[in-house]
C-alpha cells in the first residue's frame, strides 16, 4: 500500500507504519459510543455545589499551597486561527450588495467605534484608503473598511490567531487575550518564589508575533505586578499529525501523489502537557478572558477549583502511602474506597467482595493516576461537551467530559442524557501532575485511544475523511481522577464571533 516516499513521509514526522496502519482502522472501524451512567449533576452526586464556607475554605488550602515552593504552570491553547470570528464579515466582503444587511453587519458598523482594534483600523484605513473609518462609512465604503480590518493591506486579522488580536479597551491602550492571560496569571498562579509561569501552543507561522507580543508584554505586566514571568511556547508536533483518507477509507493523495496528513486536533496536546515540568497546571481556552474590571469572579473560582485540587490531591496522597506501608485493616480499605466514590466518583460493582490484598491493589492503582478538577457551568444552550458519568475499559464508571459525537444519538435514553443535562463544558480545568512520590506522569499512558473522532472535510474539491486524536479534555484524560465543580457563567466568557467583542462582558 505504501511507497518509498510515503515511509519517507512516515519518517520525516516521526510516525510508525504501525500508528499509521492503526489509524487506517479507525477509519474502517469506527469509533465505539461510550456507555453512559448519566449526565454528571448535582443531585447524582457527580458535580460538587460548595458553599461560601467552604469556598473560603478551599481557596485557603491553594494560597496556603502556592505559599510554599511548589511549581505551577497556565496553559493555554493559543494556536486557533480567528479565521471563524469573522465569517460573517468574510461573507459581507464577497456579498453582492456594498451595505450592510443583516443583523450582524448591521450591528458590526453600528457599534464599530466600540471595538478595541478601531484606533488601530482608523490608521489603517487613512493609511489605505486616505479617509479614516467614520469618512469611509459615511460615504458607503463599509467594505473598504472590512478588507482593511481582515486583509494584509490592514490588519490583517483575518489570519491572526485570537490570542494577538485586540480584544479590551484601557482608555488609549489595548489588551489582546495574551495580555489577559498573563493579567490572570499574576493574581492566581504566583508562586513563591515570585514568579509566574505561562506556556502557550502556537502554530509555527504565528510563534514569532505571540514570542514578540509576550517579551514587551511580559516587562510590562512584571512592573504593574511586582512579579517575573516565564513565558515558554510550543508547536503541536508533526508526529501528532493524522492520515487523511477518501470515502473509501484509502489513504488521501495530493495532487502530486504525497498522502495528506492533517493536524489531529486540540487533542494532540497532551503531548506538550506531558512536557510540562510543574506540579499544578491551569487549562483554560485562549479566547476566555475578561477586562481587569471583570476578573473578581474569574480568580475567585480559579483559586477555588485549585484548592479543591490540593485539598484532594493531598488525601489520595495519605491514603497511598497507607496503602504502600501495608499497615492498614478491613475499615481503613472502606474509608478508603468510600473516598474513591463518594470524592472522585468512580465506582465499581463488587470491590467490596474482593480480599484486603486485591482491594488494596485495586484501590492503589485507582488513586495513584493523574488529578484535575474541572470547572462546569449551568446549561444555558451553548454548543460544547458534558459532564458524564461514563463506563471505563476496566468496568468501573468515572466523570468524563464527552462531546455529543461521541454519543449514540440515535438511542433515545443516551440522547436525553445529552438533552437534559444541566451543565456544560467551559474549559477550565487544574491538573495535578506528579504522583506521591514528586515524579511526573507520563500522561500519555492515560489517553483512551478509541476515543478518537472522525469528521467529513474536503480538499481541491474532493471529499475527505479527517481524524481527531481524543480531546485533550475529553478521552486524552480519560484515565485521570476527575473532579467537576459548578462555577458561574460569568465565568464563562468565549469569543465566537467579532461581535461578541461588543457584549458587556469585553467592555
Amino acid at each position: 500500500m505504501f511507497e518509498d516516499k510515503d515511509l519517507a513521509l512516515f519518517a520525516a514526522k516521526g510516525k510508525s507504519v504501525e500508528q499509521v496502519e492503526s489509524q487506517l482502522e479507525n477509519f474502517r472501524n469506527g469509533f465505539p459510543y461510550l456507555e453512559l451512567k448519566a449526565a454528571a449533576s448535582a443531585a447524582n452526586g457527580g458535580i460538587m455545589v460548595t458553599s461560601a464556607s467552604q469556598q473560603a475554605e478551599y481557596i485557603s488550602a491553594w494560597e496556603e499551597y502556592r505559599s510554599f515552593n511548589h511549581k505551577i504552570t497556565k496553559f493555554v491553547p493559543a494556536s486557533g486561527a480567528a479565521s471563524r470570528m469573522f465569517k460573517d464579515l468574510f461573507a459581507f466582503l464577497s456579498a453582492d450588495y456594498s451595505e450592510p444587511q443583516t443583523e450582524f453587519e448591521k450591528k458590526f458598523f453600528q457599534e464599530i467605534e466600540n471595538f478595541a482594534f478601531y484606533v488601530d483600523l482608523n490608521s489603517a484605513c487613512a493609511r489605505n484608503e486616505g479617509k479614516g473609518v467614520a469618512s469611509l462609512l459615511a460615504a458607503g465604503e463599509y467594505k473598504a473598511v472590512v478588507s482593511n480590518l481582515l486583509e494584509s493591506k490592514g490588519l490583517n486579522y483575518g489570519a491572526l490567531p485570537k490570542g494577538l488580536l485586540k480584544f479590551h479597551k484601557y482608555g488609549k491602550s489595548a489588551r489582546t487575550p495574551l495580555e489577559e492571560h498573563l493579567a490572570e496569571g499574576a493574581l492566581y498562579a504566583s508562586g513563591a518564589d515570585s514568579h509566574v509561569s505561562l506556556h502557550f501552543t502556537v502554530s509555527p507561522e504565528h510563534r514569532p508575533l505571540f514570542q514578540n507580543l509576550a517579551s514587551q508584554a511580559g516587562k510590562e505586566m512584571s512592573g504593574k505586578y511586582s512579579l517575573a514571568y516565564d513565558i515558554s511556547f510550543s508547536e503541536q508536533k508533526p508526529s501528532t499529525d493524522t492520515i487523511a483518507v477518501d470515502v473509501s477509507n484509502e489513504p488521501f493523495r495530493n495532487d502530486d501523489g504525497s498522502i495528506l496528513f492533517r493536524p489531529g486536533g486540540h487533542g494532540a496536546l497532551i503531548a506538550n502537557l506531558n512536557e510540562i515540568d510543574s506540579d499544578i497546571v491551569f487549562i483554560k481556552n485562549i479566547d476566555n478572558v475578561v477586562p481587569d474590571h471583570l476578573k473578581d469572579d474569574t480568580v475567585t473560582y480559579k483559586k477555588l477549583l485549585a484548592g479543591i485540587l490540593v485539598t484532594l490531591q493531598q488525601k489520595a496522597f495519605t491514603y497511598l502511602r497507607l496503602l504502600d506501608s501495608g499497615n492498614y485493616n478491613r475499615g481503613k480499605l472502606e474509608e478508603i474506597a468510600l473516598f474513591l466514590e463518594n470524592a472522585l466518583c468512580c465506582q465499581k460493582d463488587g470491590i467490596r467482595e474482593l480480599s484486603d490484598r486485591h482491594l488494596a491493589k485495586y484501590l492503589h492503582g485507582k488513586l495513584n493516576r493523574p488529578m484535575r478538577v474541572c470547572g462546569m457551568v449551568r446549561n444555558v444552550g451553548e454548543p460544547g461537551g458534558g459532564p458524564f458519568i461514563a463506563r471505563c475499559k476496566d468496568g468501573s464508571f468515572s466523570l468524563q467530559i464527552l462531546e455529543s459525537s461521541q454519543i449514540d444519538m440515535a438511542d433515545p435514553e443516551k440522547k436525553r442524557m445529552f438533552s437534559d443535562g444541566t451543565h456544560f463544558n467551559p474549559v477550565d480545568l487544574v491538573c495535578a501532575l506528579r504522583d506521591y512520590n514528586g515524579q511526573k506522569f507520563n500522561l500519555l499512558q492515560y489517553v483512551d485511544p478509541a476515543t478518537g473522532f472522525i469528521s467529513s472535510k474536503s480538499k481541491s474539491g474532493r471529499e475527505l475523511k479527517a481524524l481527531e486524536l481524543p480531546g485533550l479534555w475529553n478521552g486524552a484524560m480519560s484515565d485521570w481522577n476527575t473532579i467537576f465543580v459548578e462555577v458561574p457563567l460569568s465565568t464563562f466568557n468565549p469569543v465566537k464571533t467579532v461581535n461578541d467583542l461588543l457584549r458587556s462582558q469585553h467592555q
